[in-house]
C-alpha cells in the first residue's frame, strides 16, 4: 500500500537541495517495498444503499491462512441480515472464485442486532460491519508474488422497501514469507474476530415443556456475567429460524452454576420436530456472547427463588452489539418477507380458518374471467345427462379428483422450486413459453373437439385437449386438470392471503390448505351431479345440446386466442409463426382423425397421431427459438408516459417527494388483471382522479419470471397476482386493495391517498 509522509523540517541551499531528493528517493523505493508487500484492494462498490469491498488482513504465507473480510458501509437507517435472518429477510451470501490450491472458510459472524417490528423479529446490522472469512493458501504459493481473489457478494438490505443487492468484489494480496498485519484492517479484523462468538466450554442442555424450550447453560463464567447483565441483555439467536417464537420475550434465571432461559417454542417444537440439538449464539451483552449446542435432555429447576430473574424485554428498536446505531424502519417487517416467511401471527391464521379460507376462494373461483372456457366444457358434459343421474355423479368425482390432486401437484412444484432457490409464485407455470404454447393447443384441441371435428383424442393430444374433452371419466378428471392449470394464476377474494399463508407453514399443512382449494373449485359442479332434482329443470335432451355444445367451443378458440398473445409477450413475435404452424398440424391432425372415425381409415389414424406430436413438438420448441422480450430498467417509462415501470424503491422515492403511488402487479397471463385494467383502471372517473391527486401509476410486469417481483409479493404475503397497493402522499404502509376492482374502490383509495 503507497503512503505519503511529510518531513518536519526543510533543507535549505544546495546541499539541501541533494539530501532533499536523496530523502525523496528513499521515501519513493520504501513505499514501492510498502506497495509490494500490502494487499491491493479494488475500488468500493456503491449501490445505492451500501458499500461493499473487500478487505484483507495482512498478507498471505506459504501453507498459511489469511483473514478476508467482507466489508458492508450500509446507508443510515438501512440494514442486512445474519445468518438467521430472524422472521424475515435473507442472510448475505459469498461465493469465492479462488485460485487453484486456495479454499475458503464459512462466513465468522458477529453477533447481531435485535430489531422487532410490528409482530415480526429481524436479526441485522447497521452502520459499518466486517464478515470475515478464513481462506488457505497452498503450500506452494511463491512469496513476491501476488493473487486475486474474487467474490460474488448477494445482500437483502432494507428500511421501508427491500432490495436485492449483489456485487463482484476482489482483492489482490501479496504471498510474503512473514504475516506482517496490514496496518488498515488488520486490527479491525482481529477486533471482529475476537468478539464473534466462540464454542463455551459448558454443556449445554434443552427441554421443551409444553409451547416452551427450557434452555440451560452449565458453566460458572456466564452465571457472574448474567448476574450482572441488565434487563433484555440475555438472548438467545437460534441458528435455525423455526426453533423458537422469535418475536416473543425470553425470560433469563441467573443460577449459581449457570443460566436458563424460557423461550416460546417455534413451529417444528409445536408441531413435533424436536432435533437432537439447538445450535445458536446466547449473548449477555454488548460484546459478550458464546456459541452454544444443547442437546436434548432434563433442565434442572432454578437452584432458589431468590435467583435473580432477568427477562429479555422486547426491545423497540435494534439491541446488540450496535444499539446505538439507527433503528430500521417499522414498516420493516412488512416489506421484508423475502425468505418466504409470511406473517402468520399478523394475519391471525389457524389452520382450520386457513382450510374454509380456502375452501371459499375455490368457490369465488368458479366466478372468475380465467374459468370460464374450462367451465363450458363442463357445461357441454352436464347437459349429456339430463337423464343419466349416475353417469352425472361418477363423472363429477372424477372431475374432483383432477381438481384436488392437479392443485396438490402444483403447490408442490411450488413449493420445491422455492427450496430450490427460485423466486417464483402462484401462476408460475404461465410463465414458461413452452408450456403457453402447450397450452394454446390444449385450448385449441378442445374447441375443435367441442365444434364436431373429431370426437375425442388418443397419444400425445389425449394428454390435454382430447382427454379433457373426451366423454366419460377420464374426460371429466382431465377436465378438472385443465381447469387448474388454466384457473389456478387468476387469484380471487380469499386465495391471494390464504396461499401466501400457507407457502409459509409446513409442506402438509401448506399442501392440505391447497387441496381444500381444489375442493371449493369442483363444488359446484359436484353439487349438481349430486343433485337429481335440479336435472328434471332442464330440457329433454334432443337437438339442442348439440348446438349448445358448438356454441361452448368459442369460448375454448377465444382462450386458445389470448394464449397465443400471452406466448408473443413471454417469447416474442419471431416465435409465433412455430406456434402458427403448430396449431395448423394439430387441426389438420384432428381433421384426419375425424375422418378416421367417419371413415375407419386406419392410416388416417396414424397421420393424425403423427401430426399432433409433430405439432406438440413445434410449441416446445418455440420456447428456445423466440427471443424473450427485455426486461424494463429501473426507472424506464413503461408503453404510455402515463404509466412507469416499478423498480422495488420507485414507491419509497415517490413517497419522500410527497407524491401518492398505485402499484400494479400483473401479468399477460392473467385474465383478472386484464379484466381490471379494462374495466375499472379505464374509467374516466378513474383516470381523472389519478390527475387530480397527482397519483404515479407503477406497473410490475411479472409476465416473465422476476425474484424482485416476487419478493415484494411474498412481502404482503401474496403469491400471485393480481396485487394492487395504494400508497399513501403522506407516507407509511400502502394500502391493498381487492383482487377484482371496481371503480369505487379506486377512487375511495386514490382520495385518501392524496389528502
Amino acid at each position: 500500500m503507497l503512503t505519503q509522509t511529510r518531513s518536519k523540517t526543510r533543507p535549505t541551499g544546495r546541499q539541501g537541495g541533494h539530501r532533499g531528493w536523496a530523502a525523496a528517493l528513499a521515501l519513493l523505493a520504501a513505499s514501492l517495498v510498502t506497495g509490494l508487500a500490502g494487499p491491493s484492494r479494488a475500488a468500493p462498490v456503491r449501490t445505492g444503499h451500501l458499500e461493499l469491498e473487500l478487505v484483507t488482513g495482512g498478507p498471505a504465507t506459504p501453507g498459511g491462512k489469511v483473514q478476508v473480510a467482507l466489508r458492508q458501509v450500509i446507508l443510515s437507517g438501512w440494514h442486512t441480515y445474519w445468518r438467521n435472518p430472524g422472521d424475515a429477510g435473507e442472510a448475505t451470501q459469498i461465493d469465492w472464485t479462488l485460485p487453484a490450491g486456495w479454499t475458503a472458510g464459512p462466513i465468522q459472524w458477529p453477533a447481531p442486532e435485535r430489531a422487532l417490528t410490528g409482530p415480526l423479529m429481524n436479526y441485522v446490522y447497521s452502520g459499518e460491519v466486517l464478515l470475515p472469512s478464513t481462506l488457505t493458501v497452498p503450500a506452494g504459493a511463491a512469496p513476491g508474488t501476488r493473487v486475486t481473489l474474487s467474490a460474488h457478494a448477494s445482500l437483502l438490505v432494507c428500511k421501508d422497501i427491500c432490495v436485492p443487492e449483489e456485487a463482484s468484489l476482489s482483492v489482490d494480496v501479496p504471498v510474503s514469507a512473514h504475516a506482517d498485519p496490514d496496518p488498515r484492517w488488520g486490527p479491525a479484523i482481529a477486533t471482529t474476530l475476537a468478539s464473534t462468538p466462540k464454542p463455551t466450554s459448558g454443556k449445554a442442555v434443552f427441554e421443551v415443556q409444553g409451547t416452551t424450550l427450557r434452555l440451560f447453560v452449565r458453566a460458572p463464567a456466564l452465571a457472574a456475567a448474567a448476574a450482572r447483565a441488565r434487563a433484555g441483555d440475555i438472548y438467545f439467536y437460534p441458528f435455525s429460524g423455526t426453533v423458537i417464537d422469535q418475536a416473543r420475550p425470553q425470560a433469563a434465571v441467573a443460577t449459581p452454576d449457570g443460566v436458563q432461559i424460557a423461550i416460546p417454542a417455534g413451529y417444528d417444537l409445536t408441531h413435533g420436530k424436536t432435533p437432537d440439538q439447538i445450535q445458536g449464539i446466547l449473548s449477555l451483552g454488548v460484546g459478550h456472547a458464546v456459541e452454544i449446542t444443547a442437546a436434548s435432555g432434563k433442565v434442572p429447576a432454578p437452584a432458589t427463588a431468590a435467583d435473580a430473574v432477568v427477562p429479555a424485554a422486547p426491545p423497540s428498536g435494534p439491541v446488540g452489539p450496535a444499539a446505538s446505531k439507527p433503528s430500521p424502519s417499522a414498516t420493516t417487517a412488512v416489506m421484508a418477507v423475502t425468505s418466504g416467511k409470511a406473517m402468520v401471527d399478523a394475519a391471525g391464521l389457524t389452520f382450520p380458518a386457513a382450510i374454509a379460507l380456502a375452501f371459499l376462494g375455490g368457490l369465488i373461483l368458479n366466478l372468475m374471467p380465467c374459468v370460464f372456457p374450462v367451465l363450458s366444457m363442463k357445461a357441454a358434459a352436464l347437459a349429456r345427462h339430463t337423464e343419466h343421474p349416475a353417469a352425472a355423479r361418477a363423472e363429477g368425482v372424477a372431475y374432483l379428483a383432477g381438481v384436488v390432486l392437479s392443485f396438490v401437484a402444483l403447490a408442490a412444484a411450488l413449493i420445491a422450486a422455492r427450496h430450490a432457490g427460485e423466486a417464483v409464485g402462484w401462476g408460475f407455470q404461465l410463465q414458461s413459453p413452452g408450456t403457453v404454447a402447450v397450452l394454446a393447443l390444449v385450448m385449441l384441441g378442445s374447441a375443435l373437439n367441442l365444434s364436431g371435428l373429431f370426437e375425442f383424442g388418443i397419444s400425445a393430444q389425449g394428454a390435454g385437449a382430447g382427454l379433457a374433452s373426451r366423454p366419460g371419466l377420464t374426460g371429466a378428471f382431465f377436465t378438472g386438470v385443465l381447469a387448474v392449470v388454466v384457473a389456478a394464476p387468476c387469484t380471487g377474494p380469499f386465495m391471494a392471503s390464504t396461499i401466501g399463508w400457507a407457502l409459509a407453514q409446513s409442506e402438509v399443512t401448506a399442501l392440505a390448505v391447497f387441496a381444500a382449494l381444489g375442493v371449493g373449485l369442483a363444488a359446484p359442479f359436484l353439487a349438481l351431479a349430486f343433485a337429481p332434482g335440479l336435472y328434471r329443470l332442464m330440457p329433454r335432451p334432443g337437438a339442442w345440446m348439440e348446438g349448445l355444445r358448438k356454441t361452448l367451443a368459442f369460448p375454448m378458440y377465444g382462450a386458445a386466442a389470448w394464449l397465443a398473445w400471452v406466448f408473443v409477450e413471454e417469447a416474442g413475435s419471431a416465435a409465433l409463426p412455430y406456434l402458427f404452424a403448430a396449431a395448423l398440424l394439430l387441426a389438420f391432425g384432428a381433421w384426419l382423425w375425424g375422418v378416421s372415425q367417419r371413415t375407419q381409415i386406419p392410416g388416417n389414424r396414424i397421420a393424425a397421431i403423427g401430426g399432433t406430436c409433430v405439432a406438440l413438438a413445434l410449441a416446445v420448441a418455440a420456447l428456445n427459438l423466440g427471443p424473450r422480450p427485455a426486461a424494463p430498467t429501473a426507472g424506464a417509462s413503461a408503453a404510455t408516459a402515463e404509466v412507469q415501470a416499478w423498480t422495488p424503491t420507485r414507491p419509497g422515492e415517490l413517497q419522500a417527494e410527497g407524491r401518492p403511488v398505485f402499484v400494479d402487479f400483473t401479468a399477460a397471463w392473467c385474465v383478472t388483471c386484464k379484466v381490471n385494467e379494462g374495466g375499472a383502471l379505464a374509467s374516466p372517473a378513474v383516470k381523472a382522479a389519478f390527475r387530480k391527486t397527482g397519483t404515479v401509476y407503477l406497473r410490475a410486469d411479472w409476465t416473465n419470471r422476476n425474484a424482485e417481483i416476487a419478493h415484494a409479493l411474498q412481502a404482503q404475503g401474496r403469491a400471485g397476482v393480481p396485487l394492487y397497493l395504494v400508497y399513501s402522499r403522506r407516507g407509511g404502509a400502502p394500502q391493498i386493495l381487492p383482487q377484482l376492482l371496481t371503480e369505487g374502490d379506486v377512487l375511495k383509495a386514490l382520495d385518501t391517498a392524496g389528502r
